[in-house]
C-alpha cells in the first residue's frame, strides 16, 4: 500500500489549514470567547447580559447581511451608515401620519440610495468603492439637512415598541435580525436570484456571456443592502428613543465589512456566507464586551478587531493562492 511521504503529508496539512480556518475559525473563536467568559468574567453568561449583547449587535447583523450580498458580487457599499442616518432623519417628519407611512418613507430612502449605488456600478461602470463613497458623504449631509442638524426625541409609542418590545420574551430587534438572516439565507441558497448573484460575483464577464441579467442583479443587490441599512436605522432609532443623524450609523460600514470578512465571505466575490456573517458580527460584539468587562479601553478592542481582520484576510489570501 502506497504511503504519503512526510513532506507530502505536511504539504496537505498546510493546504487544508487555511480552508478549515476560513470555514470554521469564526465559530471556534466565538466558542473560545464564551468559554473564557464563563470561567473568568463574572455574570457574563447570564440571560440578561446575553440578551443585551444580542440587542446591541442586531443592527450590525442586519446591515452586515446586506453587505454580504454586495461583497458576494465583488462589490462594497460604504454608504450604509449614511443610509441609516437618512432613514432616522426622515422618521420624525412622517410619524404624524402614523407608523406605517413613516416606515415606508424611511425604507424608500434605502431603496433610492441602493438604486443610485447600483446604477452607478452596473450602468455607469464605476468601481463600487467610488460609487458608494459619494453617498457615504452626501447621504450623511442630506440627513443632517433633513433633520436641521438636530437630535429629535421619539415619543411615538408604536415606534418605541420596535426598540424595546418583546415577543415571547425575545426582543423585537433580535427577532427581526434572526428572521432577516433566515430570509437572506433562503434568497442566497434557494432562489434563482441568489444563484445569479453568486455567478456574477464569481465572474461577471462570464455571467454576462451566459445570458444572466448582470445589471439587474447588481442593482437589486444594492437596493437590498440599502433597504436593510434603512431598517437598521429605524430599529436603532427606536432603541435609542431619538433620531440623531449626526451620530447614528457612524463607522457602521466598517463594522459590517468586518463581520462579513471575518465570517468567511471572500472579498473577491462568488460566495456569500450568511451564518458566518452573523457569527462574525457576534464575535466582534463579544470581543468588545469581554474587553470592557475586564476594564480595558475601547482602543484595545479596536486593535484586537484589526488583528482579527488581518488574520481573516491573510487566511483568505493564502487559500486563494493555493
Amino acid at each position: 500500500m502506497t504511503q504519503l511521504s512526510p513532506a507530502l503529508g505536511r504539504s496537505a496539512v498546510r493546504l487544508a489549514a487555511p480552508a478549515w480556518f476560513q470555514k470554521y475559525g469564526v465559530y471556534t473563536a466565538v466558542l473560545v470567547l464564551l468559554a473564557f467568559n464563563a470561567a473568568f468574567t463574572e455574570h457574563f453568561l447570564t440571560v440578561a447580559n446575553l440578551r443585551t449583547q444580542l440587542v446591541q449587535v442586531s443592527p450590525v447583523v442586519i446591515v452586515a447581511l446586506g453587505m454580504a450580498l454586495v461583497i458576494g458580487t465583488e462589490g462594497v457599499d460604504l454608504s450604509v451608515g449614511s443610509t441609516m442616518a437618512l432613514a432616522a432623519a426622515l422618521l420624525p417628519l412622517y410619524l404624524g401620519y402614523g407608523l406605517v407611512p413613516a416606515l415606508l418613507v424611511a425604507l424608500l430612502a434605502g431603496v433610492v440610495v441602493g438604486a443610485v449605488n447600483g446604477t452607478l456600478v452596473a450602468v455607469v461602470g464605476l468601481q463600487p468603492i467610488v460609487a458608494t463613497l459619494a453617498l457615504f458623504v452626501g447621504g450623511r449631509g442630506l440627513a443632517l439637512v433633513t433633520a436641521d442638524g438636530q437630535l429629535k426625541q421619539i415619543v411615538n409609542p408604536d415606534l418605541l415598541a420596535l426598540g424595546s418590545g418583546k415577543v415571547l420574551g425575545i426582543p423585537v430587534v433580535v427577532l427581526t435580525a434572526g428572521v432577516l438572516a433566515l430570509a437572506v439565507a433562503g434568497v442566497v441558497h434557494r432562489t434563482t436570484f441568489g444563484r445569479q448573484l453568486v455567478a456574477v460575483g464569481g465572474n461577471r464577464a462570464a455571467a454576462g456571456l451566459a445570458g444572466l441579467p448582470v445589471k439587474r442583479v447588481l442593482i437589486g443587490v444594492y437596493v437590498l443592502c440599502g433597504v436593510l441599512a434603512a431598517l437598521a436605522g429605524v430599529l436603532a432609532t427606536a432603541r435609542l428613543t431619538a433620531s440623531d443623524p449626526s451620530a447614528l450609523g457612524n463607522l457602521m460600514e466598517l463594522s459590517a465589512i468586518t463581520a462579513v470578512v471575518v465570517g468567511g465571505t471572500p472579498l473577491t466575490g462568488g460566495s456569500v456566507r450568511v451564518l458566518g456573517t452573523v457569527t462574525g458580527a457576534l464575535l466582534m460584539q463579544l470581543l468588545r464586551a469581554t474587553l470592557v468587562k475586564h476594564d480595558l479601553p475601547d482602543s484595545t478592542a479596536q486593535i484586537a478587531q484589526a488583528a482579527i481582520i488581518l488574520v481573516a484576510v491573510y487566511v483568505a489570501r493564502e487559500r486563494r493562492s493555493r
